[in-house]
């Protein structure tokens, strides 16, 4: 009997491997004013690898969240980061013409990135043919997850409360958004007036999702406490579970990185619990194993100090 191929056989989610990255690569942006730089992470052996495309926070650039992304990678993951232009790293001026439409091209990075798979591909030595095209996710924190969430299905409300037009992608089987905030009803004043593309509408977001909240997470956007950010759970439809992580606030316990100043509320415990949850997810989301998960979710519940509580509907 021949032996099995290696470069087909599934990862498992408890077996990490070596990871390969390659950056920066640059996908051309016409248009943008700025070419598309993008990290791409990658397990160095295994075959029919799903691509996971990371949205990352205000600020923020394709070398954070190393805590989620390398451990994605490290579990079976292709996952790819684009800096979107609002990056710390671009120094874009605040009068720059682009300002107002940042979340818009936020949206079509994203796009991009899946447009240009091949390109990404080559760019990882020994990458070839091994990507699943159809195993895609989008994942994201904060505004990252808010622009994650419109290829799922999300909108943007108008000023006359009319959504807006339809993002989602259908290339997109599944969504993990973290710390997403909640419906433009509650924006304070201030947010209200400066950031108009906070009126989100989850009436159709249907493609599943993983919705992570922390029930510390106080945002000074927001008129409401910490439920604010489980709205994203109770108004969209379709398959969805809510992680409320207990005691977390907007860091979710370090998952931009490992002792950034970000971090107001450190907790490795935390950090590893959404490591395995989100990688167990998204293995059951786009079926690549019907136990894990199940397993995953089991072992939360019956912890003896459990970090969080699962809802699903």
């Amino acid at each position: 009997m021949p032996e099995a191929n290696p470069a087909h056989t599934p990862r498992t989610a408890d077996a990490p491997v070596t990871v390969l990255s390659a950056k920066p690569v640059v996908l051309p942006a016409p248009g943008r004013g700025e070419d598309l730089r993008v990290r791409v992470s990658a397990p160095a052996t295994g075959g029919d690898l799903p691509v996971l495309v990371f949205s990352h926070g205000f600020g923020w650039s394709m070398d954070g969240y190393a805590p989620l992304t390398d451990f994605w990678a490290a579990h079976g993951f292709v996952v790819v980061q684009p800096t979107h232009l609002d990056s710390r790293t671009l120094a874009l001026p605040a009068d720059d013409p682009r300002t107002p439409h940042i979340w818009r091209i936020r949206i079509e990075d994203l796009k991009r990135v899946l447009d240009g798979l091949d390109v990404l591909e080559a760019a990882v030595p020994g990458l070839a043919g091994r990507l699943d095209r159809d195993r895609v996710a989008v994942a994201g924190h904060s505004w990252g997850a808010q622009t994650a969430s419109t290829l799922l299905g999300a909108r943007v409300l108008g000023p006359d409360g009319v959504p807006g037009e339809d993002l989602s992608d259908a290339r997109v089987k599944a969504g993990v958004l973290l710390a997403l905030t909640g419906l433009g009803d509650d924006l304070t004043p201030f947010a209200a007036e400066h950031f108009p593309f906070m009126r989100p509408s989850f009436d159709t977001m249907t493609t599943p999702a993983l919705i992570v909240a922390g029930d510390s997470d106080r945002s000074p956007l927001s008129t409401r406490g910490p439920d604010w950010f489980t709205d994203p759970y109770t108004h969209s439809p379709g398959s969805k579970t809510l992680l409320t992580l207990f005691g977390a606030e907007h860091s979710l316990g370090g998952i931009p990185g490992y002792e950034v100043a970000e971090t107001t509320d450190e907790s490795p415990e935390r950090v590893a619990l959404l490591q395995r949850l989100t990688t167990a997810y998204l293995r059951d989301a786009l079926h690549l194993d019907d136990t894990g998960w199940k397993a995953a979710a089991t072992e939360l519940e019956e912890a003896p100090h459990p970090l969080g509580e699962l809802r699903s509907k």
